[in-house]
């Protein structure tokens, strides 16, 4: 039998981070749950330990079940009979198997029979999830869209609607429209007020939605008449149930096959309101995307665990020259820079994670009393970390993911190109996650923020405070360098004067960033576990060679070479 969770050391170090301490005081009302629950914890290691449990239940479902029904999902995928998405039927046994499982909805308060799980080992399970089977994950993981519903809706609509989360009742965020992609305040879809029926209806079409067969739709759409920008649009939740939408088609993709996504038509449809008018994109759609994106950083890493194990697995079997592969330096660096990668990326995963979950534990205690100035100031501060530092997460976790499920294809050879091993199949999973819930591109404007407010920097000072074994101060002394020249190419990129020049050297800057962080994440994971240390100078060795190199382009960088490149473009001057 394979368990996800049980073969995976790595996942059991982040859960036992410091920080899990508070985090799981603070959402379990420093225990006092237990008094009102039989199953809330009495104590921080009753937590962990219920959270292993539960933990090493997904992990067994995923190893022998959800992954061996990968090949057969990708291959029969979802069907459209009489308006209705029919799943493949890997993915219903896999669905029927998590809702027996009790597993939906895990970080829900236990009053809407969630399990009251903080983030961490919510992204955990996310993460072993994508490693069995990627589209599974955008089915499971609801889209953040049960947490959208308990921050935002009405008392009645959680009441309504959260329980049934548990039920196994699927959820999806219904935003893009064919000529609303990325430019979300662009959407038209119309809301308008059913006086009679005191519902809202909604008119109009949605495209590459994701679950677009959901039971529980949030739809963004224009409630207020003659606007034009993000001010006059709203949130609204759609009950299934009502049958006031027509699926056009499921579209036929290059990878994450067992997800349904689909282009939706919307008849007159009743819906409730969620929230407050006009805050639909401004407030409730950004948090949720937040969360979304901390979804496919999760996604991400667990694709990209995935490719790494079927590489190194057909390394050590193939033999070519009287000799494994993997004995080959070429092959084993390849192993080596793969596993390193995905140590970076899972640190910087559960490190924003533990920002989202102290920012949502603050914001839950707010709904209840005044915080005080100092709880105040604290959320705050989580609240900028997170933030700025989603966006880094789901662009350097999306590229690695790629960049890593490529390499494992090269280390197969001839028969990585086969359908006859899972490569293939990853390697088309994994485009996807660079592009959906926002592109690397959208990835860099969000995080680029953190760059210009130096919330990035401040963060970098506190890592490089901590204290450490004396044998790891060599590799800190790097990451102290870089971060001073880095220092001096972001001075450099705001003398430009120049906007457009600014935004084209964004996402070296944000990256210069990124690789820093993550080589300080490496280190304080080697203080705590030797086993990281490996990764760590790796790791460092690479980011220090390619901060080199997107330094040099932004010191060397210049108006004339702008008008250049627009020239050979094409653009405008």
């Amino acid at each position: 039998m394979a368990n996800f969770f049980l073969d995976n050391e790595h996942l059991k170090f982040h859960l036992t981070h410091p920080l899990m301490k508070r985090i799981v005081q603070m959402k379990e009302n420093d225990y006092t749950d237990a008094q009102s629950y039989d199953t809330a914890p009495i104590d921080f290691e009753d937590a962990i330990d219920t959270y292993e449990q539960v933990l090493e239940i997904i992990g067994e479902i995923c190893g022998d079940v959800i992954a061996p029904n990968a090949e057969s999902v990708d291959e029969e995928g979802p069907q459209l009979v009489c308006n209705e998405v029919m799943y493949a039927s890997g993915t219903q046994q896999n669905h029927e198997m998590l809702i027996n499982a009790g597993v939906y909805g895990i970080s829900l308060p236990r009053k809407y029979n969630g399990l009251n799980f903080p983030m961490i080992p919510y992204v955990i399970a996310n993460e072993l999830i994508s490693r069995a089977d990627g589209s599974f994950a955008n089915i499971w993981g609801l889209q953040d869209c049960a947490e959208t519903i308990y921050e935002f809706a009405s008392e009645e609509l959680k009441d309504k609607y959260l329980p049934m989360i548990n039920q196994g009742y699927t959820c999806s965020m219904d935003l893009t429209e064919p000529d609303a992609g990325s430019d979300l305040q662009a959407v038209q879809l119309k809301a308008t007020f059913d006086e009679k029926s005191n519902c809202w209806r909604l008119n109009g079409v949605k495209r590459f939605i994701t679950n677009g067969d959901a039971d529980i739709k949030l739809v963004l759409a224009r409630s207020e008449e003659g606007t034009k920008d993000a001010r006059g649009l709203s949130y609204f939740l759609y009950d299934r149930k009502d049958k006031a939408l027509t699926i056009r088609r499921i579209e036929h993709k290059l990878g994450i096959k067992g997800s349904p996504t689909c282009e939706l038509v919307f008849n007159n449809a009743p819906a409730q309101l969620v929230g407050e008018r006009r805050m639909g994109l401004i407030r409730y759609v950004m948090t949720l995307m937040n969360g979304a994106r901390l979804g496919i950083g999760a996604q991400s890493v667990g694709i990209a665990e995935a490719a790494y194990r079927e590489a190194e697995k057909y390394a050590k079997e193939r033999e070519q020259f009287g000799k494994a592969i993997i004995k080959f330096p070429a092959v084993f660096e390849m192993l080596s820079n793969m596993r390193t990668k995905i140590d970076a990326i899972r640190s910087l995963l559960y490190e924003t994670s533990r920002f989202v979950d102290m920012q949502k534990l603050f914001e839950d205690k707010a709904r209840t009393r005044l915080l005080t100035p100092e709880e105040r100031n604290e959320m705050k501060y989580f609240q900028r970390l997170a933030d700025v530092y989603t966006p880094m997460l789901k662009l350097m976790s999306s590229e690695y993911c790629n960049q890593i499920a490529y390499d494992a294809i090269q280390i197969h050879g001839g028969t990585g190109f086969m359908k006859d091993f899972p490569v293939e199949r990853l390697y088309r999973d994994a485009r996807i996650t660079s592009i959906y819930e926002g592109t690397s591109q959208l990835q860099v404007v969000a995080a680029i923020r953190g760059i210009g407010s130096g919330v990035f920097l401040n963060k970098i000072k506190e890592y490089e405070a901590e204290t450490i074994k004396p044998e790891l101060q060599v590799l800190k002394n790097h990451l102290i360098d870089m971060t001073a020249r880095c220092e001096k190419a972001i001075e450099k990129a705001k003398g430009y004067e120049n906007s457009e020049m600014y935004d084209l050297v964004s996402r070296r800057l944000v990256e210069c960033m990124a690789n820093i962080i993550m080589g300080y994440l490496l280190v304080l994971d080697s203080n705590r576990n030797d086993v990281y240390a490996h990764s760590a100078c790796i790791f460092i060795s690479m980011a220090n060679a390619q901060n080199k190199e997107k330094e040099t382009f932004i010191q060397s960088f210049s108006i004339e070479e702008l008008t250049s490149y627009k020239y050979v473009a094409g653009l405008p001057s």
